[in-house]
């Protein structure tokens, strides 16, 4: 008899970063495999099942969340350090990704189309891809696996799904609550684990179909460089570093505001978080001094979390020293929360005098940090803030519809908002981005279809001789 031994990792709440709030047991490199060979196994099932009942299981899973919202958002905010308010608003929002893909079962999967003979009938049926590996982060640990896991299950197939190490206690209630709503057995598997060995495994396997990545560009390249010759679908959702622009006739209050909830919501941990505004100078100083108004207002501890973990802390840290060296200035915060005995909290932060030879101008923080850049006019911005090689989402506030529209025209990203901050996304739209924040198809809406199905067409001759 072969004896398992497995390494029991133990998470720790990095807003009290001595308490342990549980233990979750890591995959070996084998079981990952046997797991993989289950969900392939699986699939012939699942994907014959009525497209109308997988919607339904999704639903159930909905209601489950929801009844359930309390008890996910403590774990996930205990785990990652969001606070537990924007927990609940992200519990609420897995629950709406889960209810608009229920009803993605009840939807057409083909069309009808005219054949030049008219002994033929022709038409197509999208049919689902087999096993898909999804891969999230830790930064959104309900909303980016259900977005993912979703449409994946109620297109047909089955999933493996590796959640960040980071926020594995999350991933697990998430797994047990599909099981409740009578998902049957290893059509979605939760695999616990590290990157460099069960994440490897998802990569190499021949049995896996497709992979579905949101996280770091450097991961990001691993993954290509492994999976992209296997001919799997590879759907990657990587970095940002936003830019919002501010011109002299927006309304200065409500720019301001958005404008550091964008930077500083979810302490700055999110792709889409404004990471640089653009403000026209004749009103750059009545800006600047809305900014730290508005960040004056935040409350760390209370409506700003910890950072994730010691490294993550020790990088934002290091981005903020490397930016004074640099020679940015800094006006608010730029260091650890004094007020704060325990935990990896850290001010919201501003910088001005960014110029683009920076690294604060192009580096991706990931963190409550805010770089503020002087322009001449809306043409200097426009220009500025396409200067990066990242593409996700970026932001304009001004009353001037001609320039609302030039800007929805030629900012090169692939999220734009209007007289709103750079983050946010609704289940039913599209989401991804350009340049180096994205690869493959986009996540979400009608949109999710391209990646987690493929085409089939089907001629039928009507007459016979």
């Amino acid at each position: 008899m072969t004896t398992i031994v497995r390494e029991i990792r133990e998470q720790f709440n990095p807003a009290k970063p001595s308490q342990c709030i549980g233990q979750v047991e890591l995959l070996t490199i084998d079981e990952t495999k046997d797991v993989i060979v289950a969900a392939q196994e699986a699939f012939e099932g699942w994907k014959n099942t009525s497209s109308v009942a997988r919607g339904e299981i999704l639903r159930v899973t909905a209601d489950l969340l929801e009844k359930n919202m309390d008890k996910v958002a403590e774990i996930a905010s205990s785990e990652m350090g969001k606070t537990k308010n924007e927990m609940l608003g992200e519990v609420k929002r897995g629950a709406s990704i889960l209810r608009y893909f229920a009803q993605e079962g009840m939807r057409a999967t083909g069309e009808v189309l005219p054949s030049a003979n008219e002994a033929k009938l022709l038409y197509t049926m999208r049919v689902p891809l087999g096993v898909v590996a999804a891969i999230t982060p830790w930064n959104f640990p309900v909303a980016i696996p259900l977005w993912k896991i979703a449409p994946a299950l109620v297109y047909g197939n089955t999933v493996v799904w590796k959640p960040s190490i980071e926020s594995a206690l999350t991933g697990k209630i998430i797994g047990e609550l599909f099981q409740q709503a009578g998902l049957p057995k290893n059509v979605l598997n939760v695999v616990q684990g590290r990157g460099s060995k069960v994440g490897q495994v998802l990569l190499e396997a021949p049995e896996v179909k497709a992979i579905t990545f949101t996280g770091s560009n450097n991961v990001g390249q691993s993954i290509l460089d492994t999976a992209g010759s296997t001919n799997k679908k590879i759907q990657l959702e990587l970095g940002g570093k936003n830019a919002a622009i501010i011109l002299a006739d927006a309304n200065i209050n409500q720019a301001a505001k958005l404008t550091i909830e964008g930077a500083m919501k979810q302490t700055g941990q999110r792709c889409t978080a404004t990471s640089r505004v653009y403000i026209e100078e004749a009103v750059y100083e009545k800006v600047l001094e809305q900014l730290i108004e508005e960040a004056q207002k935040i409350e760390v501890g209370v409506t700003m979390g910890p950072v994730s973990s010691k490294g993550q802390y020790d990088s934002i840290l290091s981005a903020i020293e490397k930016a004074k060296v640099e020679g940015a200035e800094l006006v608010f915060g730029g260091g650890p929360s004094k007020g704060m005995l325990e935990g990896y909290y850290i001010d919201p932060t501003i910088f001005t005098n960014v110029t683009h030879e920076m690294s604060i101008a192009h580096e991706e923080i990931f963190g409550p940090v805010l770089a503020v850049i002087k322009v001449k006019d809306y043409e200097e911005a426009i220009r500025l803030s396409n200067d990066s090689n990242f593409g996700l989402s970026a932001s304009i506030y001004t009353n001037n519809i001609p320039k609302a529209f030039d800007f929805i025209n030629r900012s090169e990203v692939g999220l734009v908002q209007v007289n709103d901050e750079t983050g946010g996304a609704e289940p039913q739209a599209p989401f991804g981005g350009m340049k180096n924040s994205s690869t493959g198809a986009r996540e979400q809406g009608q949109a999710a279809k391209e990646f987690f199905t493929t085409f089939k067409t089907i001629t039928i001759g009507t007459k016979s001789e």
